[in-house]
């Protein structure tokens, strides 16, 4: 019995991928309702956790920092307590990775020097033109370039190796003492010579062998960044780089009660396959090629709740609703009861109703956006002490399933509550709004009822000017019903004019009369230059 009720309260999370040509889009599910997403284009090379060896540009003695250059267009910021205490160590030995050119000298053996003063100057302990590895672990943000440390680390999923490090710490959430002491004698019995290891919580209950492969991988990473550091021919010189964003998400994020991972592109899908087999071979079968011809985020309801979940105002519950602002600085989010009518146990019972209700939203909110920095919530005022404690409770309850470090602050006496999230990379920001595809926002547009008689005309350009015997037309689900209602639909004229090839998809991705044609092989085909003046 006990087994079953755990079943019951478990959550079930489902990951759905789209990999579309300019980006890849990942959304965490949990019941259905999207708490997490993320969307990265191919092209971004800056992420968190790259290794780059690099170059000091200048010196910042009134900031005790300096600017180092990564090759993005404003350079990295690295203060003085983010080189870490073994940073003279590390300087040691780079200088003798870079004097031999034709082999590594052996890690094992480098020489430990004592840790660097936590009151010293950057000028007396870096100078203009200095080779420096670096690791990411913030990404450039509005005009500030990325920020990056020289206490380097290689994340696994059970484990975390430091080089240069001297411990072995285990992770807090890890409560059993047995269990802490397990794994710390474990590790410390497997560590290599001169690196220390971090014990992830995931590696609860994990035998030696598991921990010992993961181990090795690592060090076979950081090896192999030190190799690229040797061969560098230019400064400066990405030596390691994340796993894939895809890959470095599941590390991260994967549970046990993870139902489904559903992936739209095969290369993808066998990325995905392949590191599940790895790190969870029980869960492996979870990983779908999805292969439907409606766009994956429809099939999963995801681009509904991203266009009602981004916008600035966003619904919650019995009319209520949050205002979301971004500046520079802050977050700022307004708590309003809407048109809800007032509670039958009065003004109070009612305020609280709706900022409980505003904590659930916002803590998802918060997860949704990855919105970092401070966040200053306006609740609706309560008087009893005893509601804004509840109101304070619910927040920290709501929040412990974010992964990101955060403070929350009980309400001041004026109804504000503030939130500190850690922010690494620029929160995000999808765009809601959608600019009429005919128009282009100038404000007017050919008559619509002559919309599907413009699609008739790219089909026939289609299929008898260039082609293309087999497509799918991707329009608005309103237009997809209209094009096929009836017996003798639109769309059956279509088939039997131009060939069954003819295809219609709805997507809810698109505006109004807004439209994408894509070929058997599911490639673009940009046919709006074609006869769009006409």
């Amino acid at each position: 019995m006990a087994h079953f009720f755990l079943k019951v309260r478990d959550m079930k999370s489902e990951v759905v991928i789209n990999v579309q040509p300019e980006a890849i889009s990942i959304a965490l599910l949990e019941d259905k309702r999207l708490v997490e997403y993320q969307s990265e284009p191919k092209k971004a090379s800056f992420s968190v956790g790259n290794i780059y060896a690099a170059k000091v540009k200048k010196l910042m003695p009134g900031l005790n920092a300096c600017f180092v250059d990564v090759g993005y267009e404003r350079e990295a910021f690295l203060h003085y307590l983010d080189l870490g205490n073994q940073f003279d160590s590390y300087q040691k030995y780079l200088k003798q990775v870079l004097s031999d050119k034709k082999k590594l000298p052996p890690f094992s053996k480098a020489q430990r020097l004592p840790d660097i003063k936590k009151d010293g100057s950057v000028q007396t302990t870096l100078k203009v033109g200095q080779e420096v590895l670096v690791q990411i672990v913030k990404e450039p943000i509005s005009t500030k370039g990325p920020r990056v440390t020289s206490e380097l680390s290689f994340a696994g999923r059970y484990l975390v190796l430091v080089p240069f490090g001297d411990k072995v710490s285990v992770s807090t959430k890890i409560q059993s003492s047995e269990e802490r002491a397990r794994l710390k004698q474990l590790i410390q019995s497997i560590r290599p010579k001169n690196a220390g290891v971090i014990v992830r919580t995931v590696a609860e209950g994990k035998r030696v062998a598991e921990l010992d492969g993961e181990l090795k991988v690592l060090v076979k990473r950081w090896e192999d960044a030190l190799s690229k550091t040797q061969k560098a021919q230019k400064y400066p010189q990405l030596v390691f780089e994340e796993e894939s964003r895809t890959v470095a998400l599941l590390r991260d994020l994967f549970n046990k009660s993870y139902e489904g991972i559903y992936v739209d592109d095969e290369e993808v899908y066998k990325e995905v396959k392949h590191y599940i087999s790895i790190i969870a071979p029980d869960k492996a079968d979870i990983v779908k090629l999805y292969t439907g011809k409606v766009p994956i985020f429809d099939n999963y309801d995801v681009t509904k709740q991203i266009k009602s979940g981004f916008g600035k105002i966003v619904n919650y519950r019995h009319g209520a609703y949050l205002v979301i602002e971004h500046t520079e600085a802050l977050h700022v989010v307004d708590v309003n009861s809407g048109n809800r009518s007032s509670s039958k146990d009065g003004q109070e019972a009612n305020a609280l109703e709706v900022n409980l209700g505003a904590a659930d939203e916002l803590a998802r909110q918060l997860r949704l956006r990855d919105m970092g920095g401070i966040i200053v919530v306006d609740f609706i005022d309560m008087n009893k002490s005893e509601d804004r404690q509840t109101l304070y409770e619910r927040m920290c309850k709501n929040m412990e399933t974010d992964r990101a470090r955060h403070q929350i602050l009980p309400l001041s006496k004026f109804g504000l509550m503030q939130i500190t999230r850690q922010r690494v990379r620029p929160a995000m920001d999808v765009s809601v709004d959608e600019v009429c595809p005919t128009c282009f926002g100038k404000g007017s547009i050919k008559s619509s009822i002559l919309f599907t008689d413009q699609l008739e005309r790219k089909i026939d350009t289609l299929v008898n000017k260039i082609g293309v015997k087999k497509f799918y037309l991707h329009v608005h689900p309103y237009v997809a019903a209209y094009i096929n209602q009836g017996l003798l639909s639109m769309k059956l004229k279509w088939q039997m004019k131009y060939g069954m090839g003819v295809h219609i998809i709805p997507s809810q991705k698109l505006a109004l009369l807004q439209y994408e044609f894509y070929d058997n092989e599911g490639q673009f085909l940009d046919m709006k230059e074609e006869m769009e003046g006409k």
